[in-house]
C-alpha cells in the first residue's frame, strides 16, 4: 500500500512540475520563432534593427516554455561563436547577446525597436 501511495505522488509530482513530455514540441516551436525573428530581420533590411529581432526570437521562443527557452539559448549562442569567430568585434556580439537576453527573460523587445519600422514586424 506504502508502495503504491508513493507511485501515485511520484506521478502526480512529475505531472504538476516537470512535464517533460511537452519540451521536444516547445523547443521545435522556439526554434521556428527563431527562424521567423531572423527572416524578418531579412526582410526588414532595417538600419539598427538587429538588436530588437534579437529580442523578439528569443522572447517569443521563451514564451513556449523551457524547450522554447533552451532553443533560443542554443541558437543565439550558436550564432553569435560563428559570427564572433568571422572577426566581429567583442563589444557587438555583448550586445546582441544583452539583447538576446532581455527577450528571453520576458522583458519586452519594443525597448530595442528602431524608430520607424514598419508595424508588421
Amino acid at each position: 500500500m506504502k508502495m503504491l501511495l508513493a507511485g501515485i505522488v511520484l506521478i502526480l509530482i512529475v505531472q504538476a512540475n516537470a512535464q517533460w513530455y511537452n519540451f521536444p514540441a516547445e523547443f521545435g516551436q522556439g526554434a521556428r520563432d527563431m527562424w521567423r525573428a531572423y527572416s524578418d530581420m531579412k526582410d526588414a533590411n532595417w538600419k539598427n534593427s538587429d538588436k530588437y529581432f534579437h529580442a523578439r526570437g528569443n522572447f517569443d521562443a521563451a514564451q513556449r516554455g523551457a524547450g522554447g527557452r533552451l532553443a533560443a539559448e542554443w541558437i543565439s549562442n550558436a550564432r553569435e561563436m560563428v559570427q564572433g569567430s568571422s572577426g566581429r568585434g567583442a563589444e557587438d556580439s555583448e550586445a546582441d547577446q544583452r539583447a538576446n537576453r532581455w527577450g528571453r527573460d520576458g522583458n519586452d523587445p519594443n525597448h530595442f525597436r528602431p524608430a520607424g519600422l514598419p508595424d508588421k514586424y
